[in-house]
């Protein structure tokens, strides 16, 4: 099992800790129909968790090799079933990681140099262990099938429930957002498309890098700290109009015209090409706004709350009328949960800005106006309306059955999952070293 992309601080192989008494370099734990689980596995995931900040209840020389082995139980059925994981959704999150990881180390050179093998290598191990991930979920899904639950069955889960394992809610807020973005100037327009242009006549002269022109000037912090590398990326990850004129480069050694997109204005350079991914270099600037400008923004979205506060115009009417937030003007203003998909927040999965306004409002409260940054990293000036809210509480069928039903449902599909295991058990061949073998496992058909 290749994990060595989750070990930044693995631990050398000569030093494995001595709880089994090994010598060796290495040696073969456990066997699992026709693949071995090797103690140099158990490390690295052991490392792998470590990283993570995850803990183990007991032995862990008992708890990995069990959760090694049970992915092995889920990935030979998904052989016999014919479950593959898709192509182009593992493509994606291979690069994201990939991203992540040049983040991190600070460049692609640097991460190569760090596991001492290419890029194309590095690739390779992750596309392998996140397509047993995805196949391993979907085998899962397969298993549990339509496990539907019923009314009564939830309300009877709840019922027993012992007084002290009764969920605590947390309170949840759902918010309503009117943004107003200050004017631009033409002049700061083409003061801004002028240095871009600038820059992309040192670089075509060889006068100076592309990627220490975007570690200096560029706005996007993240991708300059790589030297304004974005890393593979498909043409749907991409904003339209930067994508058409990334896809278009053919030539690395010259840089292109300024593109305009809603985070700004950019130039691009072309750094490879894959198959329907491209790599490039960016340097992003925005004009900016002059102090009369955002103060001209203020004093209109002070009129706006004068509107509101006279009830002549409802939040959502207003909404519709003059925020610039495209996502949220489409739904009334309403934020929606990246995480969840939901409308409704924990205070903790608010962006900062608007956490802060709104902690202290009841329902239907409008903030004051306030300066936030939007997700596409502008300034802004923002109210916002406490649509709805629920404090935190002990759980109840009345007001939280769909939370309770998620938590039913999830004890049921465990339920499910368990009895699959241990029914494979039975019919697979399973061989564990003698030293392994002292342990009280989750599982206890592994030793026949």
């Amino acid at each position: 099992m290749n994990n060595r992309l989750f070990g930044f601080f693995l631990l050398s192989i000569l030093f494995l800790a001595p709880a089994r008494g090994a010598s060796v370099i290495d040696e073969v734990a456990w066997v699992v129909g026709d693949e071995a689980i090797l103690l140099s596995d158990v490390e690295e995931y052991r490392q792998r968790m470590r990283y993570e900040g995850s803990t183990v209840e007991g032995d862990p020389y008992c708890f990995i090799p069990e959760q090694l082995a049970l992915q092995k139980l889920y990935l030979d059925q998904a052989k016999i079933d014919s479950v593959f994981a898709d192509e182009k959704t593992v493509s994606n999150q291979v690069e994201m990681r990939i991203n992540y990881l040049i983040a991190q180390i600070g460049s692609r050179e640097k991460l190569e140099e760090y596991f001492n093998q290419d890029i194309a290598s590095l690739r390779e191990e992750l596309t392998e262990m996140v397509s047993n991930q995805q196949i391993i979920q979907q085998m899962q899904r397969k298993i549990v099938g339509d496990a539907k639950v019923t009314p009564a069955e939830v309300k009877n889960f709840f019922k027993n429930l012992p007084e002290d394992s009764i969920p605590e809610i947390p309170t949840m807020v759902e918010v309503q957002l009117l943004t107003i973005a200050p004017a631009v100037s033409t002049k700061a327009i083409e003061e801004v498309k002028a240095k871009l242009r600038g820059f992309k006549d040192r670089v075509d002269a060889k006068e100076t890098e592309f990627s220490t022109l975007a570690i200096l000037y560029s706005e996007d912090k993240e991708s300059a700290k790589q030297g304004g590398e974005l890393g593979f990326m498909g043409r749907g990850q991409l904003v339209p109009e930067f994508a058409d004129v990334a896809f278009a480069l053919r030539d690395p050694s010259r840089v292109s015209k300024v593109v305009e997109t809603e985070f700004g204005y950019h130039i691009i350079q072309l750094i490879e090409k894959s198959g329907e991914k491209v790599n490039v270099r960016h340097i992003l600037l925005k004009p900016k706004s002059t102090l009369e400008e955002k103060n001209n923004a203020m004093a209109r979205l002070d009129s706006i709350v004068s509107v509101l506060d006279s009830s002549v115009m409802s939040f959502e009417q207003a909404v519709a009328l003059y925020s610039v937030d495209k996502g949220s003007k489409n739904s009334m203003g309403v934020l929606t949960n990246s995480k969840t998909g939901s409308s409704k927040f924990q205070m903790s999965e608010l962006p900062q800005d608007i956490a802060k306004a709104v902690y202290r409002l009841k329902q239907g409260e409008v903030t004051k106006p306030f300066l936030m940054i939007d997700s596409k990293g502008n300034e802004v000036y923002a109210i916002a309306k406490v649509k709805s809210l629920v404090n935190a509480h002990k759980a109840n069928v009345e007001d939280d059955f769909m939370a309770i039903k998620a938590a039913y449902q999830e004890q049921k599909n465990s339920e499910l999952l368990k009895a699959w295991v241990l029914e494979k058990q039975k019919n697979i061949y399973v061989k564990i070293d003698p030293k392994w073998r002292n342990c009280e496992f989750q599982y206890p058909g592994w030793i026949k």
